[in-house]
């Protein structure tokens, strides 16, 4: 790969981030704190909360099996997603490689930092086109996207062939792993001291159950979570999310985790023997991708049921889809019951 030196924009590279007085003293008993001119009347939220996030940061890196500095926190992994463009690549100059269909917020992203995105389509049965995105990249071409499992597909990608991209890209390799939990393979976060250009998004938002709270997480080298904290906004993330999340970490989510898996394979095939239902695509995450020959006739007949799912039928290579999040059984049944009762 590069260095970092060569991927990391100039701009970054000179800038002195903003520093609070916290950031400045040297250790030291602290009681009295007059230095960000916060209300001194104790309400829980009065105060800023820890900048570096480092009590979290700390209890995260045990549960993860990673050093504390490794880690980025963001106000989502949409903070980490929008970051990682503004450290590397010159608006105008620059590129970006992806899969697609993906995530869409890595298009949004590029575009609202006026990156191009250059998208390379899956290949059959939603395949990994690893030469192919190699050969789209060039001189500028400094970050790579991957989303695995992958979303909307479900499906998680081949670990040699990840490999491959890894040891090959001259960039940086962005690897989006939100519904790791739900997969059968272990991802690539004990592999972060091997692959020094690799950028690593978890969150706690799906298998953790913390949407609501918008914490996702980024691991990588020392040196390039270290960037990342130099561009973030000072107090990204607020009190009550830092000490909600340290709480929630204690407890276990293996339990919710198995039940969506079976809830997943029940539904697989239920849904493949409905009517209504051409295809179930095989699935690593807690959703399911289904095509039928119906997809908007089939989304508003479960609308009129009360159940929302996402319609990808429009996105390239998602043709005829429907979107279905794995629920509680009882939602799913009902789900399910629409579906069996539906008719092209």
């Amino acid at each position: 790969m590069k260095t970092l030196e060569e991927l990391v924009r100039p701009n970054i590279r000179a800038l002195q981030p903003y520093s609070t007085a916290r950031d400045e003293y040297a250790g030291g008993a602290i009681t009295t704190w007059l230095d960000a001119n916060e209300s001194p009347y104790d309400n829980g939220v009065n105060r800023y909360p820890d900048p570096h996030q480092r009590d979290l940061k700390r209890l995260i890196a045990r549960r993860k099996g990673v050093r504390e500095g490794q880690i980025f926190l963001g106000n989502g992994s949409d903070e980490a997603i929008d970051l990682a463009f503004r450290i590397f690549c010159i608006p105008g100059r620059d590129n970006a490689v992806s899969i697609a269909p993906t995530y869409g917020m890595y298009r949004v992203a590029a575009d609202m930092n006026d990156i191009e995105m250059r998208e390379v389509p899956l290949g059959e049965e939603f395949a990994l086109p690893t030469e192919a995105l190699l050969a789209a990249t060039d001189e500028h071409t400094k970050l790579l996207w991957l989303c695995s499992p992958n979303n909307p597909t479900g499906n998680a990608f081949p670990t040699r062939e990840i490999e491959h991209l890894l040891r090959s890209f001259e960039g940086m390799v962005v690897l989006d792993e939100a519904y790791i939990d739900f997969a059968s393979t272990p991802g690539f976060l004990g592999r972060l001291d091997e692959f020094p250009n690799l950028i690593l998004l978890q969150t706690l938002s799906k298998a953790w159950g913390m949407a609501g709270l918008r914490l996702g997480l980024a691991f990588a080298s020392e040196a390039v979570a270290e960037l990342f904290a130099r561009v973030k906004y000072p107090y990204n993330i607020n009190g009550p999310t830092q000490r909600s999340v340290a709480e929630r970490l204690a407890e276990e989510i293996t339990p919710h985790v198995e039940e969506i898996r079976r809830e997943r394979r029940r539904m697989a095939e239920s849904l493949a023997a409905c009517p209504a239902v051409e295809r179930v695509y095989p699935s690593d995450a807690n959703f399911l991708l289904v095509r039928t020959p119906a997809p908007d006739r089939l989304y508003d007949a479960l609308i009129a049921r009360g159940v929302i799912v996402r319609n990808r039928s429009r996105i390239p290579g998602c043709e005829g889809c429907l979107r279905i999040t794995i629920g509680r059984p009882e939602e799913n049944e009902r789900t399910l019951q629409t579906v069996q009762n539906f008719r092209p």
